[in-house]
């Protein structure tokens, strides 16, 4: 595939476009010097709406830089473009990660549900390591690799843990109480991003809870046909009890009454993952009998 030079950013050819975001056109690009391959955000102010898009690309760079964990996406570099003292354009060098978001790609079976959660939960544990909260974990924001691994992307909501941010920041089908009235942002608000998450991923719905969805007033009651806030066993039979009962916990509206951190989830998910590798035997036999004679 032709490739061309990116004026902008000597030293790297462009592949292809492989997406858009947040104002971002984002490329696969090849770096000439050593011809790895990288993901190049690019955003471009032409109002001052896009300010803010600058803004969390500055802000994920100054977080994800700092990373050498396999579950978190690295950045590498930041160019700014300036005129009159003022960005222009800004590029963001990323790592590259050939996959696709868990958002578009859900898996059915739980036995390949749980070990995607305690990757992100792995991930999560390393990042508030660091000192950072995500703030936005969501299925487009989790990467499924090719290779099967895994990444969490998107830091630029990212903030250190304990802040307060000044508006409200986040995805509202996603959202903990404490974003939408910008209280301090910690470890459990991570934790109950990451329910809200594993709510949708094992039950196809998005978790209703106590705050505005403000979505359009003709779409509000097909929008609200898809959330629930009954217990994921309930709505997915196939759901074991401590898992349902985890994401019950994660999802709390209260702080305290969340899970304390993302070793503590991790721990719970292990036990799933050791509960389902031990009835898998009793499931492939009713699976065997299950039969109609002949």
């Amino acid at each position: 595939m032709p490739t061309r030079s990116i004026p902008l950013l000597p030293g790297y050819e462009i592949i292809e476009r492989i997406g858009r975001g947040a104002g971002a056109v984002i490329s696969l690009a090849r770096d000439i010097t050593d011809g790895r391959r990288v993901a190049i955000k690019h955003i471009v102010r032409q109002t001052p709406e896009d300010d803010r898009f600058i803004a969390q690309a500055e802000n994920e760079y100054e977080v994800a830089r700092r990373f050498k964990h396999p579950y978190l996406r690295r950045c590498y570099d930041i160019v700014r473009v300036r005129k009159w003292l003022k960005t222009r354009q800004l590029l963001l060098i990323m790592e590259y990660v050939d996959g696709v978001r868990l958002e578009d790609h859900r898996p059915e079976s739980l036995e390949q549900v749980v070990p995607i959660f305690k990757k992100v939960a792995e991930g999560l544990h390393e990042l508030h390591n660091y000192g950072f909260a995500h703030a936005d974990i969501k299925p487009n924001n989790i990467l499924l690799a090719k290779d099967g691994g895994l990444k969490i992307i998107d830091f630029g909501q990212s903030c250190p843990l304990g802040h307060t941010k000044e508006r409200v920041q986040g995805t509202p089908d996603y959202m903990a109480p404490e974003q939408v009235h910008r209280a301090a942002i910690d470890q459990r608000t991570d934790v109950f991003n990451l329910g809200a998450t594993m709510y949708w991923v094992v039950t196809g719905k998005w978790f209703k809870t106590l705050m505005p969805v403000a979505p359009a007033a003709s779409k509000k009651i097909a929008i609200e046909a898809d959330r629930g806030n009954d217990p994921p066993h309930q709505l997915n039979p196939e759901t074991p009890l401590p898992l349902s009962k985890l994401i019950m916990e994660c999802c709390e509206m209260a702080k305290d009454n969340r899970p304390r951190d993302m070793r503590e989830v991790l721990s719970r998910l292990e036990m799933v993952q050791h509960l389902l590798t031990r009835s898998r035997p009793r499931r492939a036999r009713r699976s065997r009998g299950s039969g109609q004679p002949g």
